[in-house]
């Protein structure tokens, strides 16, 4: 179920999502889940988190797409009642899935938007040229009124990130490292504006880098593009916000200053309301967790003053 520190490829990667995926198909398992994983989140002082997730994966046992999407919204309505945080579902469906499934999917998940769920995505194993393949399906979401991002230049080539901006008006890039020696997806991510969801532990972990060392996201931040630090998955990478806070600032060598922005730069690129984004707690307000660097244990950082 945990990957190791380093796998194969990508796709070693992606079986370890096999067994959590056996015990995530009842509504009361989804819900349950939902909850706990926003209540853990709550514990790290997150106060605004997007999880995605592919309902088609979880209809094995008979669930329908209305029945999956209900089970998760509710876990998540009921954790923002009892926790401090906020959230949203980001929708996936996987590449490798017949593209047929994807259209009759978002029908079903429609209803939702604005109620839970924010935005759709294509993720699962990438190949060069894909977005190809998905133009009408994408199109087909932003007609929906779905907001679109899209895993692209995590293994794949930075043309990938290119043809995701263009082709499928992508507002975010899943990871995207790989324009960093591709000029065409660098300035459409730049040029656009393009919110990068890197993820640090995740990216060494499927040899997408060597190591952190070689991990463009400072780069990207401090030329200018808009980068956030992700988990991309807390239970198969092992990790917490906190855990990827605290090597972005060990490894990256950022300031409390660097940090403050890329933090603010996330609140930005979220798919939340304006009213959750203009939340205090939100917005201006980030207490770093005790695990961190002894020199920012404990802190409280009001970032708008």
């Amino acid at each position: 179920m945990i990957a190791p520190e380093t796998c194969n490829d990508l796709q070693e990667y992606l079986t370890r999502f096999d067994l959590p995926l056996k015990v995530m198909q009842t509504v009361e398992a989804l819900e349950r889940i939902t909850y706990e994983l926003y209540q853990d989140a709550a514990e790290e002082n997150v106060k605004y988190m997007e999880v995605r997730f592919a309902p088609l994966l979880h209809t094995n046992q008979g669930l329908s797409v209305i029945q999956i999407i209900e089970a998760v919204v509710k876990g998540l309505k009921r954790a923002e009642q009892d926790f401090d945080i906020h959230g949203n579902i980001i929708v996936c469906a996987l590449r490798t899935m017949p593209t047929e499934t994807i259209k009759p999917m978002l029908d079903e998940c429609q209803p939702f938007l604005n109620k839970g769920v924010c935005a759709f995505d294509l993720a699962g194993a990438e190949f060069p040229g894909f977005c190809h393949d998905f133009v009408e399906h994408a199109e087909y979401a932003r007609k929906l009124g779905f907001n679109i991002t899209i895993h692209a230049g995590e293994q794949g080539e930075g043309q990938n990130v290119e043809d995701a901006i263009t082709l499928l008006h992508a507002q975010r890039v899943g990871h995207g490292i790989h324009i960093k020696n591709h000029a065409g997806g660098y300035k459409a991510v730049e040029d656009g504006n393009i919110g990068l969801e890197t993820c640090p532990s995740s990216n060494v972990q499927t040899k997408a880098v060597a190591n952190l060392s070689e991990h463009p996201a400072a780069e990207f931040y401090h030329k200018g593009l808009p980068v956030t630090i992700n988990t991309d998955n807390r239970t198969v990478s092992n990790t917490t916000m906190t855990k990827e806070v605290q090597k972005v600032i060990e490894n990256f060598k950022l300031t409390e200053e660097d940090y403050k922005a890329i933090y603010l730069q996330s609140v930005e690129q979220s798919f939340a309301s304006l009213e959750v984004k203009q939340k205090p707690d939100c917005k201006t307000r980030l207490t770093l967790h005790k695990s961190l660097p002894e020199h920012l244990r404990g802190q409280t950082y009001d970032f708008l003053k």
